[in-house]
């Protein structure tokens, strides 16, 4: 009888997949997922924070099973229905700005939604994100990123991308940003008129780009420079909103109240859902212009009810800013001891390691932290990498890890550290495990 991986492997597209060990889930509860073996594995990814209260949080499971129990129907596509509304309702009163909530099924569809609307609604042709930049898996929310992994997708015509500001690595040795922003007012004064701007799609914190905190200060000059031309601002939460940073929106760190947030992944505690919130002039602009028969799925929306309860219920916005300052206090300590680790960063829950094969130059440790990740998986951790030289860990763990979760989190990472520098992951056990 073959494995489940190996029948996930002859029956499942490659063209869905990203795959770093031989992980098959079988269940879970809490921080923790079962494998096909029976394995107990403390999962430092929450399914790339989807899983926003853990595995199998009663809270979740009982909104589902009610919703599912006297379903009302499965859209809002041509009819209104409570547990939409009802989301929608708490999402407006817990953003700045808001007035419509546009419901869907992931960030990428959210994205490409805004991306689209902002264009049609100002007249505005063109979009500014940042290089490293991953907005999502369709081809509009492709069309607007700038991560490596996606250098095969066709871009929206007149994207203008400009470097993250990335205090480690920064542009011209400059930790502040201040010349991305110098580089952005010259393009405004040439080939960038600021006039056909519609929006600037940011994330507060750059994700798959490698878990990137800008410098203090930099959201909040480059806000008032994109307000000075009526440039819109949408802040892309999918993976770092929802409380994962110590606030509920994470923009709120920086001092800037968007135009529009989008949110996506943790909102439905592990099902399908994402929205965007933002001006009636944008959300309204047209009808049957960005539809899917399943959007605003009462079950999915039930869900995203149940996680915003239970985020408020159970005091996880503190607890993400307790716990994770207390994991990458652990995470810093480690990096004493182990020479691959080159910078620690991170708000809350959101946390990213980078690896570096030399601290001096900063060479990216792109085969150590796919071999990290390798081992981590085989001594019991489930967490993956990212970047745009595949060499920082990511962490996004369930908002309700706790202090004792995190240190053994931290422990096996110590042992893998130490394995994978002792030669224990030989090159052919990657074999198959492209990663990004």
């Amino acid at each position: 009888m073959p494995s489940l991986y190996d029948r996930d492997t002859a029956s499942l597209s490659r063209l869905q997949k990203l795959r770093f060990f031989p992980l098959a889930v079988t269940g879970g509860q809490g921080s923790y997922v079962r494998d096909e073996e029976g394995r107990r594995l403390l999962d430092l990814s929450a399914s790339w924070g989807a899983v926003s209260l853990g595995q199998a949080h009663p809270a979740v499971a009982e909104a589902v099973a009610k919703a599912l129990g006297d379903q009302a129907a499965a859209s809002t596509l041509s009819n209104a229905t409570l547990p939409a509304v009802t989301l929608a309702e708490r999402l407006l009163e817990l953003t700045p700005r808001g007035e419509r909530v546009w419901l869907g099924h992931s960030g990428s569809d959210a994205n490409e939604t805004v991306a689209r609307a902002v264009v049609a609604a100002t007249g505005r042709p063109r979009i500014i994100s940042f290089a490293g930049a991953y907005h999502g898996g369709t081809a509009g929310s492709m069309a607007i990123s700038a991560h490596s992994v996606q250098e095969h997708a066709e871009k929206a015509a007149g994207l203008q991308v400009i470097p993250y500001p990335d205090p480690y690595r920064p542009l011209e040795g400059d930790a502040s940003g201040g010349a991305i922003l110098a580089a952005l007012e010259r393009a405004f004064e040439t080939d960038c008129p600021p006039q056909e701007v519609a929006a600037l799609f940011l994330e507060p914190i750059q994700s798959d780009g490698g878990l990137i905190v800008p410098p203090p200060g930099f959201m909040a000059r480059l806000a008032a420079l994109c307000r000075k031309h009526g440039i819109l601002i949408v802040s892309d939460e999918v993976k770092v909103g929802l409380g994962r940073s110590g606030r509920f929106h994470c923009i709120s760190h920086e001092g800037v109240e968007p135009d529009i947030i989008v949110m996506g992944k943790g909102l439905g505690g592990g099902l399908p859902l994402s929205a965007a919130i933002g001006p009636a002039e944008i959300l309204d602009f047209a009808t049957a212009f960005s539809m899917q028969t399943l959007h605003g799925n009462p079950v999915s929306a039930s869900a995203g009810l149940a996680v915003l309860d239970t985020i408020a219920a159970e005091g996880l916005i503190d607890q993400a800013a307790e716990v994770g300052a207390h994991l990458q206090a652990a995470l810093r300590a480690l990096a004493q001891r182990q020479p691959l680790i080159g910078d620690v960063r991170g708000r809350g829950l959101a946390i990213g390691v980078e690896l570096v094969s030399d601290r001096a130059t900063k060479a990216p440790a792109a085969r150590e932290a796919a071999k990290l990740v390798y081992r981590a998986f085989e001594l019991g951790l489930v967490l993956y990498y990212v970047g745009m030289n595949s060499n920082v860990l990511e962490m996004t763990p369930p908002l309700t890890l706790s202090r004792t979760e995190a240190d053994e989190a931290v422990t096996i990472l110590d042992q893998a550290f130490t394995d994978v520098a002792a030669g224990a992951v030989p090159d052919e056990a990657l074999a198959g495990f492209e990663g990004w």
